[in-house]
């Protein structure tokens, strides 16, 4: 039954977290016109109706031009904003978006995640819909997907860009060792090659499982071992709320109440959105608060 459940956890973290590969924006090629020397050049019309099959990109074309957004995901962060109610969601949960009702809003641009879109883009593409992959994995990926997104839909970028760049503002000047817990059984936490390990290299926190490696079927996730955790013994603990992983999980194992972390009461509980999925920009607002509130504690 445990393994069941471990495979359970982790399942549901690589689903979420899906779009959290490294890459950078791709997109399927325009058709082109035969050149014609008389003509003048004229510069491409952004696209006016746009799908998108993730939150996160969602929540970017609204923040940049609500008026370019026709379809959204069934997803629960989306529906905390009441403006989106009228806005039609091509997919429910965690099914796969309908490609009919994407059809049928005759999008000029649909955009998806890399690894779990890739099958419905590559029909939308053979329709002529043209169509954009993104993946976020690093505060810098998460710019380049907001600027790529401005240009498909010729919008301004400059405020939202900005927006992101006061969340960081807040350096560490004291970067004590810090360790973030996503899952209890296996225990994983991410290194420096996940959303999670990057956004606490924004705020320069001491990530204790930055640069371990390990076989865990995640990537930019390492699974520790208890003695593993005891030997890094950190003075910060971050506990992630994960779907079907409650937080009073992680305090069953046999070693918390030898952490320095949990003897100093520096732990901290952290939405799984925002932090291990970036979800939204109000969820990664969130998150950051959280971070920023860590920083400036006072010991």
């Amino acid at each position: 039954m445990r393994s069941l459940r471990n495979w359970v956890i982790i399942t549901l973290i690589t689903i979420f977290t899906v779009a959290c590969n490294p890459a950078i924006p791709s997109q399927s090629s325009a058709p082109t016109s035969p050149n014609n020397s008389r003509t003048t050049e004229v510069k491409p019309v952004g696209a006016s109706k746009v799908v998108a099959l993730t939150s996160l990109s969602a929540d970017i074309i609204y923040r940049l031009d609500k008026n370019k957004l026709v379809g959204i995901p069934g997803s629960k962060l989306l529906r905390e904003n009441a403006e989106l109610s009228q806005i039609t969601q091509v997919s429910e949960g965690q099914t796969p978006p309908n490609l009919e009702k994407i059809i049928a809003l005759k999008p000029d641009l649909v955009i998806g995640a890399t690894g779990f879109h890739d099958q419905i883009l590559e029909k939308l593409k053979g329709l002529g819909i043209k169509t954009m992959t993104s993946s976020i994995t690093s505060w810098q990926s998460l710019e380049q997907l907001t600027k790529a997104i401005a240009t498909e839909i010729q919008a301004d970028p400059t405020a939202l860009i900005q927006s992101y760049q006061s969340l960081i503002a807040t350096k560490s000047t004291k970067p004590d060792s810090t360790l973030v817990f996503v899952s209890s059984q296996p225990i994983l936490a991410p290194n420096k090659n996940s959303w999670a390990g990057d956004l606490l290299t924004q705020f320069q926190i001491n990530n204790a499982a930055a640069d371990l490696q390990g076989q865990s079927p995640m990537r930019g996730y390492i699974a520790l071992s208890a003695e593993k955790v005891l030997e890094a013994n950190p003075k910060v603990l971050i506990l992630v709320d994960t779907p079907n992983s409650a937080v009073e999980k992680f305090k069953e194992a046999p070693f918390w109440g030898q952490l320095e972390a949990v003897k100093s009461d520096r732990v901290y509980t952290f939405d799984y959105y925002g932090l291990v999925n970036p979800g939204s920009i109000e969820a990664i607002t969130k998150a950051c608060e959280k971070l920023q509130a860590i920083v400036n504690a006072k010991v």
